[in-house]
């Protein structure tokens, strides 16, 4: 994980998902449905951040790297080492939340192309990604290198064969605390090391291959191949 995301709900219903909201709210992006079914690395995430007591949902890239790497910036933080690696010092104490209806990962099958799959959570809300990176404050105005990435763990044999790593998502009291400025690093670090929801919120199933191109868009996307329950 994660090689792509959907985001079609609007920031109203992925804001609502959250426990604890603020007396104060600042959306810098359109409150409509997002309709974002394919979204690759680089492209524009929704990210909800803390800014003095504000939560603000901003569009941002989906990657981040420090000012010093030569390399892309990197969608996916893996969560045994985000907290001690050069790479992601200054970002590990910027702490957002993704909010998502699902993402999309690719199993080699045997065929002559691997097999997209759609996953999700079981009750049908959002699910909340925990991400850090570089984010706007409170006047908007863009940071350097900005940016967020996803914190991502083992999927405990591959979110039950579908793939080795998955994306820590977080209960709606544990995603507030995690935005929190007042939470410790510290504590930050046991949440997604440790209280990250359990595979079984989950379920996911097979779509079609035309998800592998990012220009492709539409609710198309994430229909079955089959019914529910059925291979």
């Amino acid at each position: 994980m994660c090689g792509r995301i959907a985001q079609y709900s609007g920031i109203r219903e992925f804001v609502d998902a959250l426990s604890g909201l603020p007396q104060r709210e600042q959306f810098r992006l359109p409150l409509e449905a997002l309709q974002h079914y394919n979204i690759a690395p680089t492209g524009q995430v929704a990210t909800l951040h803390l800014a003095e007591g504000t939560l603000l949902a901003d569009l941002l890239p989906w990657g981040w790297k420090p000012h010093w790497a030569t390399r892309q910036p990197n969608q996916n933080a893996r969560v045994e080492s985000v907290a001690t690696l050069a790479f992601w010092r200054n970002a590990w104490p910027h702490r957002a939340i993704i909010p998502i209806d699902g993402w999309y990962e690719w199993v080699d099958e045997g065929g002559p192309k691997k097999q997209p799959y759609f996953i999700r959570r079981r009750d049908g809300r959002p699910t909340l990604c925990a991400t850090i990176g570089n984010f706007p404050g409170l006047d908007g105005d863009a940071p350097p290198n900005p940016g967020t990435a996803c914190i991502t763990a083992d999927a405990l044999g591959g979110m039950l064969d579908v793939h080795d790593r998955r994306p820590i998502t977080l209960a709606p009291e544990l995603a507030w605390e995690w935005l929190d400025h007042a939470t410790p690093k510290e504590r930050a670090e046991q949440m997604v090391l440790h209280q990250g929801e359990p595979a079984d919120e989950f379920e996911w199933y097979k779509v079609g291959l035309a998800v592998g191109n990012s220009r492709n868009q539409g609710s198309q996307l994430i229909q079955p191949l089959a019914p529910l329950g059925h291979a």
